[in-house]
């Protein structure tokens, strides 16, 4: 690919021009989109960092480094440019020729040159099978799923995983709640339990159970209802196009003994001491840097929520998982530093797991705040989301946000069929490229990207760079551990489309050579826009 190429030409310059300065990685070399209005393609700010070390202005220190970069074959011009950048422009050949190995096939776009990959366990939803999935795990699937596929398009083994709890209070809790609804529609006096569960799923699951269940304690209703329940997020998440290579039960690391085995380990490594008649993890001491230590046996031998929690991480890592990466809702901030700290307790290297807190989904009609109460049963399921909104806005609306930004979802908007709309204004793109095929066949036309030389004008050369970029787009997702720059990045190219659209006529039967070499532009855009979505988990129509 393209950049990928220009990047190890400029990384081995670089190296070669400074021998006393130590230049980065051809991977790790910095290279941005440069600005709107500067007459270049790119924007490498090395000379910015090599200047400091070498106590040099940065400008001279660009001036000079142009003149060992301006013969890459790649580049059209070099030009230093103040405080201290160079501006790269890609030359026509260079993307011409990008366009037609593209259009040939070979390679998926974004996926690394042959190597080790990391071995990658992605947990992810993982909602409490005690009520329904509801709007912010929506965000959650998107972000790990699309997370999911894009680094398998970037070369790595990855595995997804959902995690159930369905073992301790919250259990027992919901199985009260159910034998009280139960109880309720058979004419006898029971109340729900403080703090116990609310909402008309409830009385749902009491009336669905079997008619033997009058006679059955709190914990047979609490299997029922988890039974349930489970079925109902495995299928809201099919529905959501999320398929999980496994669903973990918390349960298994009851019945197998993990739990015991897993304090047992943290005793042997010295991290573990009594305290109050209770078990404690050390977890201040660690480099993770908790605020204090937990408990992980309570003083009556229960043991807690964390030493599940750390076992089931263990068996991670037993399973011969390198890398761990938790997507985790923003109620669990706090959770992070003990979680990176008992990690680091079972002797595995800072790093080994990341934890990524997606903040919360406020629904809107327009301006009109969607009311939800998770304690009082009020609120708005995925699966109600999915049905008036549409799965392709779900996904691409929650992918077009980092996961640490605050999100508004407005339904209104989703379900607009303007250009307003993010989903819309890509998607309409693919499709009317696919009309402009239906066109061109019609009148014997076809996509010839070696004519590549005729797109000169300016609005077709946008593209083409645009096009150049998308494999470096997947780089960034895999960088920044999210979606959201591929969005963006789908975005930009549907609204650099639209300008050439209106100013280059594509099928001219007139202009045979340049029709078909512009077929071949609408081909390629048509190409990554359709990748591009599928690794966002959205459909690219082909009329609309």
């Amino acid at each position: 690919m393209l950049i990928g190429r220009l990047r190890r030409a400029l990384a081995s310059r670089l190296a070669g021009a400074l021998p006393e300065v130590a230049a980065p990685e051809a991977a790790s070399l910095v290279l941005n989109p440069a600005p709107a209005h500067v007459r270049a393609d790119l924007s490498l700010p090395f000379p910015m960092q090599a200047a400091k070390l070498l106590k040099r202005k940065p400008l001279d220190l660009a001036a000079e480094l142009a003149g060992s970069l301006k013969d890459i074959p790649e580049l059209e011009s070099v030009e230093a440019a103040p405080p201290g950048f160079l501006n790269l422009r890609l030359s026509a050949a260079a993307l011409g020729e990008d366009l037609s190995s593209a259009l040939a096939g070979g390679a998926a776009p974004g996926t690394l040159p042959a190597g080790a990959p990391r071995r990658v366990l992605l947990e992810f939803v993982s909602a409490n099978p005690t009520g329904p999935v509801h709007v912010a795990s929506g965000r959650a699937a998107t972000l790990g799923d699309s997370l999911a596929r894009i680094l398998r398009r970037r070369g790595h083994e990855v595995a997804t995983e959902y995690y159930v709890n369905d073992a301790g209070k919250q259990v027992r809790m919901l199985g009260l709640s159910v034998q009280a609804r139960f109880e309720q529609a058979q004419g006898r006096s029971c109340e729900v339990p403080e703090g116990g569960y609310q909402g008309e799923y409830v009385k749902e699951l009491a009336a669905a159970a079997p008619a033997e269940a009058s006679g059955w304690e709190a914990s047979d209703f609490g299997r029922f209802a988890v039974g349930r329940m489970l079925e109902a997020h495995r299928r809201d998440m099919e529905a959501f196009g999320v398929r999980f290579d496994r669903w973990f039960l918390e349960s298994e690391l009851h019945a197998c003994g993990a739990v015991e085995k897993t304090l047992a380990a943290l005793r042997s490594l010295g991290h573990v001491y009594e305290k109050e008649g209770a078990v404690w993890l050390g977890s201040s001491a660690m480099e993770a840097e908790d605020d204090k230590d937990r408990v992980l046996v309570r003083a009556d031998g229960r043991p807690t929520y964390f030493l599940a929690d750390i076992a089931y991480h263990q068996d991670k890592l037993e399973r011969g998982f390198a890398e761990l990466i938790d997507i985790w809702g923003a109620d669990h901030h706090g959770y992070v530093p003990r979680m990176q700290a008992a990690v680091e307790a079972l002797g595995r290297p800072k790093g080994t797991l990341t934890i990524i807190i997606h903040q919360l989904v406020h629904l809107f009609r327009g301006k009109e705040a969607v009311k939800m109460s998770k304690r009082a049963g009020e609120f708005v399921t995925l699966a109600e989301l999915v049905r008036e909104a549409g799965l392709d806005a779900c996904r691409f609306f929650f992918a077009l946000r980092g996961a640490n930004v605050h999100m508004n979802f407005d339904l209104e908007l989703a379900k607009r069929q303007s250009q307003e709309n993010p989903v819309y204004y890509v998607q309409y793109v693919h499709a009317r490229i696919r009309s402009i095929f239906r066109e061109a066949e019609s009148r014997g036309l076809r996509s010839a990207p070696e004519r590549w030389a005729l797109l000169g004008e300016e609005s077709e050369r946008a593209l083409l760079v645009k096009l150049a970029w998308f494999p470096e787009a997947l780089s960034v997702c895999e960088r920044e551990l999210s979606p959201h720059p591929l969005a963006s990045y789908l975005m930009e190219l549907a609204g650099l489309y639209h300008p050439f659209y209106e100013r280059c006529r594509v099928v001219d039967e007139g202009a045979k050579e340049l029709s078909e070499a512009r077929l071949a532009l609408c081909a390629g855009t048509a190409s990554v826009i359709q990748d591009g979505l599928g690794l966002l988990g959205v459909s690219a129509p082909e009329k609309m």
